[in-house]
């Protein structure tokens, strides 16, 4: 099984959700994060007065799937969250050692079937 965080724009959320859909995937988590790369922040004027904005928003968004749809569902969230300028985002990829259902107590891959 893999885990696939995904950093993005938060205006892109709404398209990478429907893109996902579309090839069946139901089941994500999404957290607003802060942080920087290439961008290096940005400024802003608030009543006169510019300051640096060092950490820009982004949403994580995280998956739990199978081996087989990795790939798919990589390239999936790449084409929806892709504007071409910079600080369009990353996705990290790794390995699950298992998934617990909480209240089935199932594990592995019947924790996420439904999902998939």
């Amino acid at each position: 099984m893999k885990k696939i965080t995904a950093f993005i724009k938060p205006f892109k959320l709404y398209d990478v959700r429907k893109a996902l859909e579309s090839i069946n995937v139901q089941g994500m988590s999404v957290t607003e994060s802060r942080g920087y790369g290439r961008q290096k922040g940005q400024s802003e004027t608030y009543r006169g007065e510019e300051y640096d904005i060092a950490f820009l928003t982004k949403l994580k968004i995280e998956i739990a799937t199978t081996n087989e749809l990795c790939d798919k569902i990589v390239e999936t969230i790449m084409k929806a969250a892709r504007t071409g300028q910079i600080g369009d985002g990353k996705i990290l990829v790794s390995d699950l050692d298992n998934v617990y259902r909480i209240r089935t107590g199932e594990n592995g891959i019947d924790a996420v079937a439904e999902f998939l």
